[in-house]
């Protein structure tokens, strides 16, 4: 895990009263964070996304899981870096809703 995801990991999502999984396998692909209870994927990108390749790849990933019914979120490290909180309570909304 990058510093970022293991920021994520340990300072909110492995705390949390749902279920999530890390470096989850879906399909062909490996998710970095993945909530069954909510069918949410979460991403955490860095500078590889920018990429045009990165793009590419990224969108097709992004929807096979939308077809399996996956909501996808997508946070740059810098987000997580710049604004942890923010990017927790937008992880929140889609875990809630």
């Amino acid at each position: 895990m990058t510093k970022e995801e293991r920021h994520l990991w340990y300072d909110f999502l492995k705390p949390l009263p749902q279920t999530v999984h890390r470096q989850k396998v879906i399909g062909k692909y490996v998710v970095d964070f993945y909530c069954a209870s909510a069918k949410l994927v979460i991403e955490l990108d860095g500078s590889q996304h920018y990429t045009d390749e990165g793009v590419e790849t990224d969108i097709e990933r992004d929807l096979y899981l939308q077809t399996q019914g996956i909501r996808v979120l997508r946070f740059s490290n810098l987000d997580v870096n710049r604004n942890f909180e923010g990017v927790c309570t937008e992880i929140m909304k889609h875990i809630m809703s």
